[in-house]
């Protein structure tokens, strides 16, 4: 049986894992309007992920004889300026879940509730597996990419490397 902490906080988590769902749905909308279809297809596949590890948090409340509560999702924002900004957020989003995460933790061993510490390290993973993920798309990002588009006309990317500099601070080159 969970403490009442216990059960409260692992609602809240609930809330913000289907809000994290919600936000990378709202990502992914924007990245298919832009035109940018691989982007789009791995932010759908994050918002399943992120509704994957909602419904792991209900099951285990109602498995440890909780109550999960299903609470209306706050709109996200679904407009972004470019490609790095969203994955700026993204990046942001995860590591306020990480931060989250690691509270749950805490009020587990604060209440001696060493099943569900023991079952949070699932997340504990995750989101060193989540917020690496992102960090790496972003290295791989390096500079700016942006996309301006027109129905009918078509799309135009454009982007910006970062500057490479030599070892011994020789110009903007690159390797």
């Amino acid at each position: 049986m969970l403490a009442k902490k216990v059960e409260d906080i692992l609602n809240i988590q609930v809330d913000k894992e289907g809000y994290s769902s919600h936000l990378y749905l709202a990502m992914a909308s924007w990245a298919e309007n832009e035109g940018l279809g691989g982007i789009a297809e791995w932010l759908y596949a994050q918002a399943e992920e992120e509704r994957m590890h909602m419904l792991k948090l209900v099951r285990y409340i109602n498995e440890r004889d909780g109550h999960a509560k299903i609470a209306a999702v706050k709109e996200p924002s679904s407009t972004f300026g470019s490609v790095k900004e969203m994955f700026d957020k993204v990046l942001e989003h995860e590591r306020f879940i990480t931060a989250s995460i690691n509270d749950i933790v805490k009020l587990c061993m604060t209440e001696n509730d060493y099943t569900t510490h023991n079952w949070i390290q699932w997340f504990v993973t995750e989101q060193i597996e989540e917020e690496a993920s992102v960090k790496a798309l972003i290295d791989k990002l390096g500079g700016d990419l942006w996309c301006e588009s027109t129905l009918g006309a078509g799309a135009c990317f454009s982007f910006r490397l970062p500057a490479y500099q030599e070892e011994h601070g020789e110009g903007n080159k690159h390797p």
